[in-house]
Formats: structure tokens, C-alpha cells, sequence
């Protein structure tokens, strides 16, 4: 589609974004001020606790959205899932189903909800498919994240059957990219490995240790790559079977530490602590409904790390 094109669907409309100042969310608001939307609103959790039913109701009031992006979630890798299940749940369920109950209350032209692979069963045939989405059990160190956005799916097809509500749901595989959240804490494995590669270069330390086996395959999605698909469909799709979005390739763990050593340029041993979980064996999405569509990911994996990486050495250098 032209630029023209999109700018004659976003410039009349105002775009709530929850969660556009986190990591994604950034660059959501890019795309969405450079395709021209009239005006894109951006709430703070300072300003707007989404899971308080009342700051969602006076955050409607305040923006008037036509279009609604809610990507807002508290999320982490496996240890904080770990840590925080029923938080994670809690938090997750409540302001998804008040962001859409609001939007449907408010007449939004459209609700775009971001899920997650977590959803998915633990042992759903590789590539996942969106018909096996119900076929079992998410896997247990991330299921009550999973299944609290997975319950975002439910809602958008009972408030389609019922109301009419258009609302389409995006399941994306995992994410990377500059501005993403390098807190060995909280951070996912990609900006783990960076962070953790660079500080043993410089502290010249002969090892870096890494969680589980190594043996597990992963798909990973450039951050900039979602936000383009996410327009694309918000302008493109509206139909009640939600849509997984990847790149269509996977890496294991071990060769991905490799990759972002090679990268870094840190030349101590990987160690793998076999005793920490690995996770669900693959998780691999099958993106054929999107691709038939006309969309596909433009970044490659090692490119999409370089930008990381460069991105963490600016951060890194400000703080030193």
C-alpha cells in the first residue's frame, strides 16, 4: 500500500496506544506518526493504572480513541514468570478485558489486542499452528501469562458474536531490537545475551553461563518488523481467527548464544547451567495466513542483533 494510501486511513483518526512508551510500543508510535495518523495517544501507568477499572474508564473519556492498539502487558523471561504467576496473570487478564470492555462501551472503529506464543500449548505440533491453539496446556513456567492473554481472544470473539465489535488479535513470536530491556532480572534472552557476552569482554572473564541446555528452538521477530505487520493488518484485516505473526525461521538457543558472541566479539567459552529449565522444546508459529496476506519481515536475525547491540553500546557507553 502507498504512503497515500495510509495516509488517507490514519489522518482523520486518533490511535490509543497502551503501552507505546515500553520497548514495542516505541516503535508502533513511530510508524503510526509516519503513515500521518491525526493524532496518536500514548498513556503513562503513572497517569492511567489500566488494571484499575476507573483510570480506564477516564483514560476513554480523555483520549476519545477511533482505534485502539493495546499492547501494555507485564511480562519478563522465564525467572519472573517464575516468580510473579499470579501477578502476571492478574495484571495481564484484568487490563485486557477493562481496555476492551471500555473500547466496546466507547464505539472504537477497531481493537487491535497484541497475545503472545506463550498461549500456546506446550506440546503443539512445530510450526504452530492457529488451529492447535486449544489442543492442550500452555507450558507451565509461562502458562498464566499465556492463558491471561489468551483469554483476550475469547473476549474478542464473544464481543464480535454479540455486539459486533471488530477486534482482531496479533499472536507474535518473540521479540528483539533496539530500546529493548536489558535487566538480566527481567530481560528475555536476546538482550540477556548481549549484556551478559559485552560485560565478560570487558571484564575479560574466561566464561559466560547461560540457562538449560541450549537445545531449545526459538523464532524471533525484530520489534520494527511487528509494528509494520500491526499496521498493516489494523489497515487490512478484519476477521474474528486471530493471526500469528513470525519470521518463519527458528535458531536454538546454543546458536543464537554463538551468533550474539561472534557479534559481540567476546571470545570466552559459552557454559550451559543444566540444572535451570529450558523451556518449551521449539516454538516455531506458522505465518502462512499473514504471508498470504502480502506481508513479510525485512530484518534478518544477525542484522536485528547488530542493531541490538548497538543500541545496548550507546546505553551502556552513557552509563559508564
Amino acid at each position: 500500500m502507498s504512503n497515500g494510501g495510509r495516509s488517507s486511513f490514519w489522518a482523520t483518526r486518533r490511535v490509543l496506544v497502551t503501552g507505546g512508551a515500553g520497548f514495542f510500543g516505541s516503535f508502533i508510535v513511530e510508524r503510526l506518526r509516519a503513515a500521518g495518523a491525526g493524532e496518536v495517544v500514548v498513556p503513562r501507568s503513572r497517569d492511567y493504572d489500566l488494571v484499575d477499572g476507573a483510570a480506564v474508564r477516564r483514560l476513554y473519556a480523555d483520549a476519545r480513541p477511533h482505534l485502539v492498539i493495546h499492547l501494555a502487558a507485564t511480562v519478563g523471561g522465564i525467572g519472573a514468570n517464575q516468580r510473579h504467576p499470579g501477578e502476571f496473570f492478574y495484571k495481564n487478564l484484568m487490563m485486557g478485558a477493562q481496555m476492551m470492555e471500555e473500547g466496546r462501551r466507547h464505539g472504537v472503529e477497531k481493537f487491535v489486542a497484541l497475545g503472545t506464543v506463550c498461549s500456546y500449548p506446550k506440546h503443539t505440533p512445530v510450526p504452530f499452528s492457529e488451529d492447535d491453539l486449544w489442543n492442550g496446556y500452555p507450558e507451565e513456567t509461562n502458562a498464566p501469562y499465556g492463558l491471561a492473554k489468551k483469554m483476550l481472544i475469547v473476549q474478542s470473539q464473544a464481543y464480535r458474536d454479540e455486539y459486533g465489535f471488530n477486534a482482531i488479535n496479533l499472536l507474535p513470536t518473540n521479540l528483539y531490537g533496539p530500546r529493548d530491556n536489558f535487566d538480566l532480572e527481567t530481560s528475555h534472552v536476546i538482550p540477556a545475551l548481549i549484556r551478559k557476552c559485552l560485560e565478560a569482554k570487558q571484564a575479560r572473564a574466561p566464561s559466560v553461563t547461560c540457562w538449560g541446555t541450549g537445545t531449545p528452538q526459538r523464532e524471533f521477530l525484530y520489534a520494527d518488523d511487528l509494528a509494520e505487520a500491526c499496521l498493516f493488518l489494523m489497515e487490512n484485516y478484519n476477521e474474528e481467527q486471530f493471526i500469528n505473526v513470525g519470521s518463519g525461521g527458528e535458531i536454538s538457543i546454543r546458536d543464537l548464544a554463538e551468533l550474539i558472541r561472534t557479534i559481540v566479539g567476546y571470545e570466552g567459552e559459552i557454559l550451559w547451567d543444566n540444572s535451570k529449565p529450558d523451556g518449551t522444546p521449539r516454538k516455531l508459529m506458522d505465518s502462512s495466513r499473514l504471508f498470504a496476506l502480502g506481508w513479510r519481515p525485512r530484518v534478518d536475525l544477525a542484522s536485528g542483533i547488530r542493531l541490538a547491540y548497538g543500541d545496548f553500546l550507546k546505553q551502556f557507553a552513557a552509563k559508564s
